[in-house]
């Protein structure tokens, strides 16, 4: 569930996985409906860190939101997955892939997380970056001071978020964020 915070500041990051074999199309979909983010370079399309093997297009949300649909090459397609038809021209959405998280000590969080089984993802945490969890579900952890790819303008938002992991129990990474 969102809500509305008139105070807040900074954007947040959420990205969508979208089913393999389907990126241009989303691409394509995406450029008629959203504004289309890019790098210092122009670039438009990206593929992920080393070790992701997905593919990944940015756009803006309301309010200069940071969203993505990200392909992820490793995920199959099975028969219990295929995601509900999409609107015509659509392309069907799979599930939320990523939450954008600022912490302000993200190397705490990982081993915050890695106690309550979570483990790092794909590649080492950094001081600033941290990706967690599985090829179905990432929380990405980053410093307040890290600004958001593929732009670099924008910050990170502190605003509280309540993130539903299967945890069981409440885990707080920072004043307002809770993992549960």
């Amino acid at each position: 569930m969102f809500r509305d915070l008139p105070e807040m500041t900074g954007a947040l990051h959420l990205a969508i996985t979208i089913p393999t074999g389907t990126f241009d199309a989303a691409a394509a979909w995406v450029a008629l409906v959203a504004t289309v983010l890019v790098d210092a370079d122009g670039r438009d399309e990206f593929d992920g860190p080393p070790n992701w093997n997905s593919r990944s297009v940015y756009f803006e949300g309301p309010d200069q939101q940071l969203l993505e649909l990200i392909e992820r090459r490793d995920l199959v397609a099975s028969a219990s997955a295929v995601p509900a038809p999409a609107p015509a021209g659509a392309v069907p959405l799979v599930s939320v892939s990523e939450v954008g998280i600022a912490v302000p000590h993200v190397l705490e969080a990982v081993e915050s997380l890695r106690r309550a089984g979570f483990e790092a993802y794909a590649n080492p945490a950094e001081e600033a970056f941290a990706a967690v969890g599985d090829v179905h579900g990432l929380v990405i952890l980053v410093s307040p001071e890290r600004r958001w790819f593929p732009t670099g303008d924008r910050e990170p938002s502190t605003a509280p978020v309540v993130v539903d992991v299967g945890l069981g129990a409440e885990l707080e990474l920072a004043p307002g964020v809770l993992l549960r």
